[in-house]
């Protein structure tokens, strides 16, 4: 019952990337990603044993895209909960935990805290609760999620890079000789 984008895996484990969901309920199945200023919601239904992980990029994307992609937000997460329910979760029942956010360039971008706010206002909307969570910092995280119960391991990646971006002074057209 895998399902990762539009590939069946029939009950093996997959790797996801950017705009990829995966949803399985087999107890051997383990889903993983990694993660830097991304963010994973790791899904499921406790009483059915059926779960799906996302990952996406950014909240929003341009206006055209939004309604196919995703690699956004708000798409990533009703592809999922969607997937889910056809697949036999109850919505009522859904817990998530989430992960990602970092702030991998700093002062270059706020997309990470951005990512975090947004998923987490998300599953509010949505009255799903957050049961666990992992977000910011300036680590890369490397993900492995259990569909079937919920359980999700998370390990920081040490070498991760992350590079202060120093701010450049525009020249001025002032012209000064020795």
């Amino acid at each position: 019952m895998t399902n990762v984008s539009n590939k069946i895996l029939q009950g093996k484990s997959a790797y996801i990337t950017q705009g990829e969901f995966a949803v399985d309920c087999s107890p051997t199945v383990v889903i993983s990603t990694i993660l830097g200023s991304c963010i994973a919601a790791c899904i499921w239904d406790p009483d059915a044993n059926i779960g799906g992980m996302n990952h996406f990029l950014l909240p929003n994307g341009p206006q055209v895209l939004e309604s196919d992609s995703s690699s956004f937000g708000a798409n990533a997460m009703e592809v999922l909960i969607n997937t889910l329910i056809r697949s036999g979760a109850r919505k009522n029942c859904l817990r998530a935990k989430v992960f990602g956010g970092a702030e991998m360039c700093r002062g270059l971008t706020d997309a990470g805290s951005r990512n975090g706010l947004f998923v987490l206002s998300y599953l509010e909307r949505e009255n799903i609760p957050c049961v666990g969570q992992s977000l910011g910092g300036n680590q890369a995280r490397r993900l492995e999620f259990y569909p079937e119960s919920g359980r999700v391991r998370q390990k920081l990646v040490e070498d991760a890079c992350v590079t202060e971006v120093i701010p450049v002074v525009p020249a001025s057209n002032e012209l000064e000789l020795f």
